[in-house]
Order: C-alpha cells, then structure tokens, then sequence
C-alpha cells in the first residue's frame, strides 16, 4: 500500500470537508452523470468502472486523520456498483437511490472516493451515475474520466480495443514532488505575493453592513451565539442563516462575450469586473478581494495527475480614483494575471499566515468571499428574459464561515448568475439588487459601445476604454449608502485561567501534533495565551486536534475559530462537555 502527503491542491477541500458538520458534507460532493452507449452488458459496465479504479490511484485512495493526514492508495479491486431500473418492480427509484449516494457523507479514513450506480431499463444499463468526494476530483478530472469511460463504452459497444493513453504521473507523484526544494522555492515566491496581499486587505471588507448574527440552527452547547433583531419579535419569521438567489441572463452572454472582445480578456473578467462594481459599491471598500478557484494546471510541473488540484487564490482588485468600467475591467484582468503566477501554494500555510495577520493587528481577518465561473457548453435555458428565482436556504454551505460565493455559469444560451451571501453582510433586497446591478451593469456597456458615434443618444465618454464611472455604475444597483465601518473588533483576550477545558484543549493540541515531533514546535504542550498557529499549530492537523477533543468527552470548538488569532485560553472557554460521548478525564493522565 502506497501512502504520501496530502497534494497542495486537496488541502483546501480537506479543510472544508471537516469545516463541515457530518451531515453537511455533501457539499463536498461532485455528482457525474452520463449516457451508456447501447450494446453494453450490466457485466460489461461493472468491468469498465472496475478498470477505471484499478487505472487511476486517487479512485481507490482512503485520507488518514492520524498520525498525520495523508492518502493511502489501497490494491485494485471490483468497485461496488449500485444497479437499479426504472421499472415499478417494488425496488426503489433511481432518484431516491443516487439521492442516497450523494446524501450520506464519505468515510475518508476507510471508503473510496467514488461510489457508482447503473441504471438499467428491461435489464440493459442506460445510465451511470458516479458520486465523488471532491477531495479526489476537480473539472478536469470529471472530463478526463468521463472521456475514457465513453471511449471504453463505445469500443466494447463495437467489440473492438480501446485506446487509452498511458498514466504517466499519479497523485503520490505528486506530493513527493511537493515535498521537494524545487516546490519549496515555488512555494516561497507564492507565498511573499500571498503576504503582501493579505496585509493590504481590510479586516472585515463587510464590515460597514455586517449586522448580528443569526442563531447557528444547531448551538453548540457552551456557546451563546448572537441573536438578529428579528429573532428578538416573537412571532416574526426567524431570519435564515443565508440566502441563495440566481439569475438567468440570455443578454448578458453575447454582450460579456462582445466587451471581452473589445477590451481582449476573457468573458469571464466582465462579469468578475462587474462583480467587483458591485460589491465596491455595496461595502464602500476601495480594494475589493475575493477568492478565485482555479484549477491551478495551466503553469504546472505535473498538469497531468488525476486528483483535485484547485484551491483559491487570493485577487484584490483597487477600486479607487472612481475608475471607468473599461479601467476596472483592465485592473481585474492585471489582478487575476498577477494572481495567477503565486495561485500554487499550500493552502493551509495561506490558512496559518492569515491567522498571524490577524494576530498582528489584533483582529481577524476575513477572507470571506469567493467567486467561481464554470463554462457547461451542455446546457441550455431555452428562454428569452431574464429570470430571477429564490433557491432553498444553503443550509450547509452556511457553515463554512463564508460572507458570499458568487458562481457564474456560462450556457449555450444564457448567463446564470448565482449568490450565496450569509445573512449578517446581506438581507434579501441585497441580494436581488445585487444580481440585477451586475447584469445591468454589463448590458450598459454592451448598449454605450452599440450606439452609432453620430447618433443624438451617444455619449462622448462611452468609449470601449471608459464606460460609466464606478460611481455612476453604483446606482444600478440602487444600494443605500454603507454607513460608516465601525473600528475592527479586537479578538477575546485571555485572562490566565486554567481550569478542565483549557487542559484539555492543550492536551488536543498536543497529542495532535505528536507524530510532528520537536519540530512541531509544541514541545510538552502550547502556551494558552497564544493563538494556535502561533503557538506552532498547523492549520491541516485542526480536524486531529478536534477529534482529540471529542474522543475525550468535549466539544464546541470549530475549525474556523482555531485557525483563528483568538488565544487557546479564550478558546477554551468555548468549550463544554459533550453528554453523548464517555465523561471528561484528566487529560494528563488519560492515554
């Protein structure tokens, strides 16, 4: 058995995953859905995904908690296949069935990452269906796989070979490389842009619209979290944790595709520029940041390797002089350029060197929204206006600690703009008016460029390399003015006491970074009155340090508040006994 590192590229979702409450971690599923050829055998297709998994290493590869994470590549084997029809036979459906799949959250440390299902109709299969955990995956890795299983599809269809080009490099490959000096300096450089950046950044970009926080739907106990004013009427409807809303745009896709040629960048930068139009005007911040997924293979030493190897990359964006649409548009193109040359780092040391930032100034700083633009060429709306719709409550996604995500899907016809935005920075009339300024914001500049230069209706400064004002854009949306950011909120003090909690804390911190040794950092233990990362914690041991806690009878404490700049002393307050698991014992004395 074979084992390595975690790769660069897995660390934000190892990460994520366990930011997650086990039954919120489908939203570190990738679902992958496609036709089977006909001609093929339920035989046939359990041979072709068993080869799939004996082919590609990360398919068949468990992630340890302890001694320290890492993946553990297993011997090939059959992969368990699912069959069901759509016949009424008494079996269950085939939705309720993937449903299962999907819903029921991945054991890392013992399950493959891939779960499989075959749908058949009078016994021949019609579909497949591969539910991944995202740890394994990204895009390109769904395209490649979905390539060779089509290409093995048609050749056993037509009874002939398949050819499949070789597996040159594979996942363990690839951390090792990682583990070297030639990453190590690649890193280092990565880093400095890093460093530079997240110390330029506000703390709380939200910070002039961030109100109370609504309730957690599940407390932990021992914590007193915050209540909105609508919590505070009886009888009104309880404010959600968050919101989703998307919007369908068929104009905006010829006209972000007609200012991308204009200006020459990629479509997906007008509606980033369009995005940080809006949210300038919308926190009154003059550099706005956000985090960009990216694949990360386009300047790699190993573009090749099967697995996940997106993480964020930090994108700051200066909005001040109240530069023209056409200015913004070239500025984020430069950001996202700049960006993209430090995008490969380890994600979790970016983790470590926000929390000492923190440390630094004396508060938290937040790197709280995120942006992502997939192309479905697939896809289709098939309608002629704009259409805004709510969708359920993101429940899960409210729990990684996000302020917004912003997702831009771009279809064979239409533009689907989608917002995620946590309660206390957004209510539902931002949302909206949020949406609707971007797709205003990018049709008005297609509409200024269309105008004839003779035409009574043309405007000398709509030009392709001026456009409106970022304060003229800004009333698109129709936003009220942002009051004026209070003073950043200084992060809990400690005030020396040792009581249960804060030994077992130290006691977690610890045992978690044992196998790291002296260089760890720790020696017999940290001091309390420093954060955990100053204290010599690594951001990818949190999850160990957590599961120490509740293997001895304790909880209340969350990834995101021990990646913190808070003191582990004024963390330990957090803390409470957990009713479910066995009673405390002196962390001193229990093995």
């Amino acid at each position: 058995m074979k084992s390595a590192n975690l790769c660069w590229g897995q660390r934000h979702m190892w990460l994520r995953f366990h930011q997650l409450p086990p039954r919120h971690r489908r939203e570190t599923h990738v679902v992958l859905r496609f036709d089977l050829p006909a001609g093929l055998t339920v035989a046939a297709c359990r041979a072709m995904l068993t080869h799939m998994v004996r082919r590609h290493e990360i398919l068949r590869t468990t992630f340890d908690l302890a001694p320290e994470p890492a993946q553990r590549v297993h011997p090939p084997a059959p992969l368990p296949v699912t069959v069901v029809t759509t016949e009424r036979d008494g079996t269950a459906a085939p939705a309720d069935v993937v449903e299962e799949l999907d819903g029921r959250p991945f054991d890392l440390a013992t399950e493959w990452p891939v779960r499989a299902c075959l749908i058949t109709t009078g016994g021949t299969p019609r579909h497949c269906v591969l539910v991944f955990n995202h740890l394994a995956v990204d895009v390109w890795t769904l395209g490649e796989l979905k390539r060779e299983l089509r290409t093995q599809g048609a050749g056993i269809a037509a009874r002939r070979p398949a050819t499949l080009l070789p597996v040159s490099r594979r996942p363990v490959d690839l951390a090792r490389y990682e583990a070297s000096a030639d990453a190590a300096i690649v890193a280092s450089r990565a880093m400095t842009y890093w460093q530079d950046e997240v110390t330029a950044l506000p703390a709380d970009p939200f910070a002039a619209r961030r109100g109370a926080v609504p309730p957690a739907p599940h407390a932990a106990p021992g914590t007193r979290p915050e209540r909105s004013a609508s919590h505070a009427a009886p009888g009104t409807r309880p404010e959600p944790p968050a919101r989703h809303a998307t919007l369908i745009s068929p104009a905006m896709l010829g006209a972000s595709r007609r200012i991308a040629a204009r200006h020459g960048v990629w479509p997906s930068l007008v509606h980033v520029a369009a995005y940080t139009a809006m949210m300038a005007a919308y926190t009154g911040q003059e550099d706005v940041a956000h985090l960009a997924f990216v694949s990360n293979r386009e300047s790699h030493p190993c573009p090749d390797v099967l697995t996940c190897m997106f993480s964020p990359m930090l994108v700051r964006v200066g909005c001040a002089g109240d530069p023209s649409f056409g200015e913004l548009l070239r500025r984020t193109a430069t950001a996202y350029e700049r960006a993209r040359e430090h995008a490969y780092v380890p994600y979790d040391k970016v983790v470590e060197m926000v929390s000492r930032e923190g440390s630094r100034r004396g508060a938290a700083v937040r790197l709280g929204s995120e942006v992502n633009f997939i192309k479905q060429r697939t896809r289709e709306y098939g309608g002629r206006r704009t259409v805004f719709t709510w969708n359920p409550v993101p429940e899960a996604w409210a729990h990684t600690g996000s302020d917004t995500y912003l997702r831009v899907d771009e279809w064979r016809d239409a533009v689907a703009v989608a917002l995620h935005a946590a309660s206390p920075v957004m209510d539902a009339v931002a949302v909206e008016r949020f949406l609707r300024g971007m797709e205003a914001l990018v049709l008005a500049h297609d509409t200024a460029h269309d105008t004839a230069p003779d035409s009574p209706d043309a405007n000398p400064a709509d030009s392709p390399d001026d456009g409106l004002p970022l304060s003229e854009a800004a009333g698109l949306a129709g936003f009220e003015p942002p009051r004026a950011a209070p003073a950043a909120t200084p992060i809990e003090t400690w005030d020396g006491t040792t009581g249960p909690a804060a030994l077992a804390l130290a006691d977690a911190v610890r045992r978690a970074h044992e196998p790291g040794g002296p260089a760890a950092g720790l020696g017999t233990g940290p001091d309390l009155s420093d954060s955990y990362t100053l204290a010599g914690g690594q951001a990818l041991r949190i999850p160990q340090v957590l599961a120490e806690l509740a293997r001895h009878g304790w909880e209340g404490l969350t990834l995101d508040q021990l990646a913190g700049p808070a003191p582990l002393g004024a963390l330990a307050s957090r803390l409470a006994p957990d009713p479910r698991n066995a009673p405390f014992q002196n962390p001193v004395n229990s093995e």
